[in-house]
């Protein structure tokens, strides 16, 4: 076939493409909207770049040559792809290759100049398929990269042909931080006290001499974490950016690991902060986010004046400085969807074809909780209520809903439903004592604060107590699980995707990272502490659950594996309780456009059809199988 009878095929297949979205209903065309991530760009070769995309239908990476303005495409696998690095000098780009989404695989790479799918090469032949536990691109050909497996985490060097050798192992979980900018020191997070939950800093030579240590947990018994935030970007400088939470609260830091000394920098902001290195090393670009919001700041080193780039109101969900000053944000509203912009006012990088339709912006609440102020972000439909009513849980549980463009909830929104986000003690944002309250009741505290956001929800008359859905995925599945169980009489419906139904099981077969994450919640293991899992487990109350019940996982899931859902469903059909499950082909969630959608709309109709609801949208094939494989 010709080239130009390609193209015109092409160019008439995506004509196509935009027709048929245009048509579709506003919820799924967000969905089906292409959409950009912040582009990486390689450190020495600035105007190569490395994002990814859903342009094709599939979440792919591509090489985009900012000089020439050409993009390719770099990957292209069923499952999708979102993991990848460039080196310093733009030659190579890295992405993890894994197995139907199970997260379990080895780093492949090929060349950033003409970079297309069937050219990859195993990146470090000689390190054994893993889970990540990060990776580290030097400029001397050095690769560091992290494994995580059943035995717990190494952390392998390797440098062109050569063999790879083993620098670092524990037990425990760790992670690769940064690699200085001459290849010759390696900073890792590790958690050798045995708390998962807050991480020590520990600086070495690629030998695996012993550099320094920075940890602040003082042997687990305070529960201080520190994050490598990146070395300084300039020769011969071995100064590490980091953060630390000795206030209360995430703030970055300056740590000298070969003279010791460490400049905390004290910055008048509320909320947590975070920065990164502009590329010269004078000053850092600093991420603030406070109250589910947040913004960018430039800070001088040298006189510590600190100035405010101008961002809309809403979340920045990534930003980079560039060498030529300028700063490049990904940001968006709950109202409005997501944009590369820079600090010039220009969009950076944008998707072809059709924007996403905009949604309803946020209202916050605020709720008198057992363990205070409880924030909650609001989404309503026109008209007055009380609305049928989502509460859509957030996963993590060490994550936050924020100001940001959803494609799921405003779904929810477009066909009347009020939805409800709450950030629940566990969530992050809040300062590290709210983070860290979920200890030992986890699931319990949680739904605490959920249920009292439920009853302000219905006492203000925003919510139709005969109309609640619960609803979450991951942490948020578990937690709207569990909350079937343990809160049966405030709920009307359950919507669980990718869940921890049966603990014990869960902690038995799932992956040794998220075994090291739960020991710390709940102080043990199941044969060490059996009552806090007994206490944590949707499977414990499954015979108190009165609502439909609809479960989503993936047959590949390493996080909330399908041995401890088939347990849970087992329990509900053994008392002929209703419920619909949807078992898919890949992992923790899906990186496919039309299988998000499909798991939206089976949502949809299961919600609707219990509640006695229309949804005249409702594909008239779709049906409602009581259990399906998809």
């Amino acid at each position: 076939m010709s080239e130009s009878s390609q193209s015109s095929e092409s160019s008439q297949s995506a004509e196509s493409d935009q027709s048929a979205a245009q048509s579709a209903p506003r919820w799924e065309q967000r969905f089906r909207a292409p959409r950009v991530s912040l582009p990486e760009w390689a450190e020495d070769a600035p105007d190569r770049s490395l994002y990814f995309s859903n342009v094709t239908g599939t979440f792919e990476l591509y090489a985009w040559d900012r000089g020439t303005g050409e993009i390719r495409q770099v990957t292209d696998r069923p499952h999708g792809t979102t993991d990848g690095a460039l080196t310093p000098d733009g030659e190579w780009v890295w992405w993890f290759s894994d197995s139907d989404g199970d997260e379990f695989g080895v780093w492949m790479r090929q060349p950033f100049a003409g970079a297309m799918p069937g050219q990859e090469q195993p990146a470090a032949p000689g390190v054994e398929a893993a889970y990540s536990a990060g990776l580290a691109l030097g400029r001397t050909g050095t690769a560091v990269i992290g494994c995580s497996t059943d035995e717990g985490t190494t952390i392998h060097v390797t440098h062109g042909a050569n063999v790879p050798y083993v620098v670092y192992r524990s037990p425990e979980s760790a992670g690769v931080g940064d690699l200085s900018y001459d290849s010759e020191l390696l900073a890792v997070e590790h958690t050798e006290h045995g708390d998962a939950m807050h991480a020590a800093l520990r600086v070495m030579k690629l030998d695996g001499t012993l550099v320094g240590e920075l940890d602040d947990t003082e042997g687990g018994t305070r529960e201080l974490g520190l994050a490598v935030l990146g070395f300084a970007p300039v020769a011969g400088d071995p100064r590490l950016l980091i953060g630390h939470q000795r206030r209360g609260r995430w703030e970055p830091a300056i740590w000298n690991p070969v003279s010791g000394e460490l400049r905390e920098l004290v910055l008048d902001l509320p909320g947590d902060v975070s920065a990164e290195w502009y590329p010269d090393g004078s000053a850092l670009l600093v991420v603030h986010t406070y109250r589910a919001r947040s913004e960018i700041y430039r800070y001088d080193l040298a006189d510590g004046r600190m100035l405010r780039l101008e961002t809309p109101p809403g979340t920045v969900s990534g930003a980079s400085a560039r060498p030529d000053g300028t700063v490049e944000f990904h940001w968006s509203s709950a109202a409005e969807p997501s944009v590369v912009r820079n600090t010039r006012d220009e969009v950076v990088l944008e998707a072809p074809g059709l924007r996403p339709p905009p949604s309803v912006p946020v209202e916050d609440v605020w709720v008198d909780g057992p363990g205070g102020p409880i924030h909650a972000l609001v989404q309503k439909p026109g008209g007055e209520g009380p609305f049928p009513t989502v509460f859509d849980i957030h996963g993590g549980p060490t994550w936050h809903d924020s100001d940001a463009f959803a494609a799921g909830p405003a779904a929810w929104v477009d066909h009347g439903f009020a939805v409800v986000r709450v950030n629940y003690r566990g969530s992050t944002g809040y300062g590290r004592e709210w983070t860290d309250a979920l200890k030992h009741r986890v699931g319990l505290i949680e739904l605490e604060d959920i249920g009292a956001v439920r009853d302000w929800a219905v006492d203000s008359g925003l919510a139709d107590p005969d109309k609640l859905v619960l609803a979450g995925g991951s942490w948020g599945g578990y937690l709207t699980l569990l909350g079937l169980g343990v809160q049966p009489e405030k709920w009307s419906l359950g919507l669980a995707a990718v869940p921890v139904a049966d603990y014990v099981t869960a902690y038995h077969d799932e992956m040794e990272a998220l075994k090291a994450m739960d020991r710390t919640l709940l102080g043990g293991t199941p044969e060490e502490v059996p009552e806090r899992f007994e206490a944590s487990s949707p499977l414990t109350y499954v015979d108190k659950v009165r609502v439909p019940v609809y479960i989503s996982a993936g047959v590949n899931d390493p996080r909330c594996p399908i041995r401890q859902i088939d347990n849970y469903v087992d329990r509900l059909s053994g008392r002929e309780h209703p419920h619909e499950v949807y078992r898919y082909d890949a992992g923790h969630g899906s990186l496919v456009v039309e299988e998000r959608i499909k798991q939206l709309g089976l949502e949809l109709d299961f919600a609707t059809r219990h509640l006695g609801l229309s949804r005249p949208d409702a594909p008239q094939d779709q049906g409602s199988p009581r259990d399906q494989e998809g």
